[in-house]
């Protein structure tokens, strides 16, 4: 159970008031009984002259209007000279109605949707998170803080088998694309953006290089003259031939490289066009596709590099928490004051933003506000009520004091009143 909640009276002003309160009451006192004094001296002297008969009338009904209205002031706090007299200490009889209803009227007064939607609309969110995250140090600060959770988390997702999950997610998630038709989408947009002709032409560059190298032209020499007759041979006929089919090939990839428009361009468009629609559906490239993505998945180098890519990334990580190097934190200080600034210039995010946290907390109000009138109830109930009441009358009890004198004043003249009334009377 909470405890009684302790009221200080340490508060600037405190002691000044509960000083005037003390020399309000002792100063209403001191009235009630000089009008009581008054009235049994205007008693004794009734006789010697009428006009004793109206103060008596005044003193007599100025010192019950007092006694009445001391009566009130002091039942509403506590119990009039210590009797149990039936509906005094008010306050402290109905301290659990008072928390209940007090908590009632703040649930349907201040935190009805229409009155805590119009309140947080004139709220600009939006624009406190730029300036926030505009300002260096800030963000220096919360990337700071950042880094500081963020071992902490890492090693939760290691220890928790999050990191597990995740990795077997990411498995079965890669085994079930299929690549064929992803490999000739991409194939198909290369196509049509025209980037496998600065392939082609690449191609036609190393086939010219390769021809011309004399290795090359050794080998083919060597082919040729295999294939020649002996007399062919005799007359070096396999140099001649294999210049000639070099020049020529070296004729053609220069005529095919130098025209966009080429028709072997075009011949080779449409193999490659073919190739792709044969990639995406053709079963036999499917199946060697998929077969190939298993083997790759299937690579315990490919565990060994994720391991130690996670590995580099945690001692990162652990480095950038502990101050050893800055650049983590740098780069997310940046980020986040690149972040604010963009926020600064888009007014329609930022309104987008205020629109939603709007939403956001004016739901969280709608499911939090009974919690809210249940605790302030709870904490009304738990309160130190002989504190509270001498902190409520330290602040109002000087007000409530000369209800006394204005007691005393409109008792006595109301005793006046009616003393004038019946002694006129008494002389028709």
């Amino acid at each position: 159970m909470t405890p009684p909640a302790a009221f200080s009276f340490d508060t600037p002003g405190d002691a000044e008031r509960a000083a005037e309160l003390r020399r309000v009451k002792a100063l209403a006192t001191l009235v009630l009984a000089s009008t009581l004094a008054l009235f049994v001296v205007a008693k004794l002297l009734l006789n010697a002259h009428p006009v004793f008969g109206f103060i008596a009338a005044f003193a007599e009904a100025a010192t019950i209007g007092g006694l009445a209205d001391w009566y009130a002031v002091v039942a509403l706090f506590k119990r009039p000279l210590g009797l149990p007299i039936p509906h005094t200490a008010i306050i402290q009889s109905n301290q659990a109605r008072i928390a209940d209803k007090l908590g009632e009227f703040i649930q349907v007064h201040f935190l009805e949707a229409g009155p805590v939607e119009a309140k947080l609309k004139e709220i600009d969110f939006g624009s406190f998170v730029a300036d926030w995250l505009r300002d260096r140090k800030r963000s220096d600060d919360l990337a700071r803080f950042a880094l500081r959770l963020l071992p902490e988390a890492v090693s939760a997702t290691e220890s928790s088998g999050l990191m597990t999950f995740i990795i077997r997610r990411m498995s079965s998630q890669l085994q079930a694309i299929d690549l064929a038709p992803l490999a000739a989408g991409t194939l198909r947009g290369f196509v049509a953006e025209g980037r496998h002709q600065i392939l082609f032409d690449d191609l036609l560059r190393v086939m010219h290089e390769t021809l011309n190298q004399k290795e090359t032209m050794g080998m083919i020499r060597e082919k040729v003259r295999a294939e020649l007759p002996t007399l062919l041979r005799l007359y070096r006929a396999d140099k001649f031939l294999v210049n000639k089919i070099v020049a020529s090939a070296t004729a053609f990839f220069n005529e095919v490289r130098s025209d966009p428009k080429h028709p072997f361009r075009g011949e080779f468009d449409r193999m490659v066009l073919s190739f792709v629609d044969r990639l995406g559906t053709d079963q036999v490239y499917i199946d060697r596709i998929a077969g190939l993505k298993r083997d790759l998945l299937a690579r315990p180098e490919l565990a060994d590099l994720a391991r130690t890519v996670w590995a580099n990334t945690r001692s990162f990580i652990e480095r950038s928490a502990s101050g050893e190097t800055q650049v983590l934190q740098h780069h997310l200080a940046g980020m986040f004051v690149s972040a604010g600034d963009a926020l600064a210039g888009d007014a329609e995010l930022r309104d987008e933003i205020n629109k939603g946290l709007v939403t956001v907390l004016r739901s969280f109000v709608a499911d939090q506000k009974s919690g809210v009138s249940i605790f302030i109830s709870d904490q009304v109930k738990a309160w130190d009520m002989a504190q509270l009441i001498s902190l409520i009358e330290i602040n109002i009890g000087r007000d409530l004091q000369y209800i006394r004198f204005n007691g005393s004043l409109i008792g006595g003249l109301a005793g006046l009143a009616l003393y004038s009334v019946e002694f006129l009377l008494r002389l028709l």
